[in-house]
Formats: C-alpha cells, structure tokens, sequence
C-alpha cells in the first residue's frame, strides 16, 4: 500500500496561510470571503492555499475557526467515499456553503453531488488563482457555478426526475402539486368552490381540503393570498 492510499480519507484541515498568520487578527474585514480548504492530501492542501493567500479577497482560516467560514472549499482528485463523508458533515453547519475541485468528476456523481449541497465545481485541471477566487466570491453571492457540460447533465437530471417519477404521481418540483396549482388558478379567475368542483370533478369537499392544505402547508392567510403567492412564484 502506497502513502497515498494510506492517508485517503484523512483529510487535511484548513491552514493558517502565511498572510492571515502575520495578520494576527483573523475575523473576516474589508469585505473578505473567509474560506477553509480541506484537502486529501499534503501537495493539494499546499497548492491550493499557495494560489489563494495572497489574493485580497480572501481570507484563509485555520482549522480551529473552520466552522465560521463562508466557504468551504474541498480539493479532491474524485468524488469517493470519504469525499462524500467529508461533504455531509461540512452540510451540517447551514452558514458555509461548499465547493468541490476535483480531477476526475464521473457523470454519476452528479446526483450525490446535489445531495450532499455542493453549491459550486470546478475542475482542477482549470483551477487557477483567478477561477478559484471566481468560485469562492460567487458561493459567497449565494450563487452557484458548474462547468457547462455538467450544468447540461443537472438540467437533464431534473427534466428526468420531473418526468420518470413526478408526474406519475401529479407532482411537481414546485411547492404546488399539479391539482393543487389548478384549483388555485381556477381561483384567480374568480371561480368560487362549486364551479371549481364542477370544472376539475371533484366534490366541494375536496376542493375545499385541498385549498386548505396549500394555504396551511404555505401559511398563507386565505385564497387571495394563495393567488398571489402562487403568481409571484410562477407557479400558476
């Protein structure tokens, strides 16, 4: 067994950079991003904070303040079970949003990728100093980076999902079921609970249950607010 596969899994913690480590004073100022770089390995740990502590933008923090971190970037070369380990405890703590840089990113990933929150991918091969702080100010934004070809594959993977497993059901990846987005229409168009129950041929009962449900579910006062929240979301 090489060193390689023997350290795989034990994964390096976030280090002091040597800007942050003159700087004494490491809470986050001047707009920085503060991050946290874990990686696999002793020469990605080094090459990755190399590229990154002497940007301005950000701030690189220490194992022991890990857990205040904007950002928390994780260096791989694949997504494999300690990688996926790693991602779901760092999902726990919900104010850092996680990033992957990875070599090798197999097209199967992608749906433990999503599981395990990853907000933003870039491949190592295309990492340097101004792609990663790119990544790193963008997950800050609260925004979300993919390569092309995998943002294609997500997009494919939610038409499938919509289409193999909620629509049989009468569901849909809004917070309305297709039932329940068609009676709330019919509302907006001035239809009280008969007419409604006439047009889609259910009871009175049940349009009166199901308008009940979305307005508990989504804690909206009555079916005015139920319109309008349904319009503002785009779901009707």
């Amino acid at each position: 067994m090489n060193n390689r596969t023997a350290e795989r899994g034990r994964y390096r913690g976030p280090a002091v950079s040597e800007r942050s480590a003159e700087g004494g004073d490491q809470r986050t100022s001047g707009g920085r991003v503060s991050v946290a770089v874990y990686a696999e390995d002793l020469i990605l740990q080094t090459g990755t904070v190399h590229q990154l502590r002497t940007r301005p933008e950000i701030e690189l923090l220490a194992e022991s303040e890990a857990d205040r971190a904007q950002v928390s970037l994780v260096v791989v070369d694949m997504m494999d079970e300690p990688t996926v380990r790693l991602l779901h405890r760092l999902q726990r703590n919900t104010a850092t949003r996680t990033g992957l840089v990875v070599g090798l990113f197999e097209s199967g990933a992608l749906q433990t990728m999503i599981e395990c929150g990853v907000a933003a991918v870039l491949r190592r091969g295309e990492a340097d100093p101004d792609r990663l702080v790119h990544l790193v100010t963008a997950m800050a934004n609260g925004e979300g980076v993919l390569p092309g070809d995998l943002l294609g594959k997500l997009l494919d993977h939610v038409s499938s999902l919509q289409r193999t497993v909620l629509d049989p059901r009468g569901l849909s990846l809004s917070t309305l079921t297709a039932r329940e987005a068609e009676m709330i229409r019919l509302v907006s168009e001035g239809f009280d609970t008969a007419e409604i129950a006439e047009r889609t041929s259910y009871s009175e009962r049940t349009v009166k249950n199901v308008l009940h449900e979305v307005s508990t579910r989504l804690e909206l006062r009555n079916r005015a607010h139920a319109v309008g929240y349904a319009m503002r979301h785009g779901l009707i």
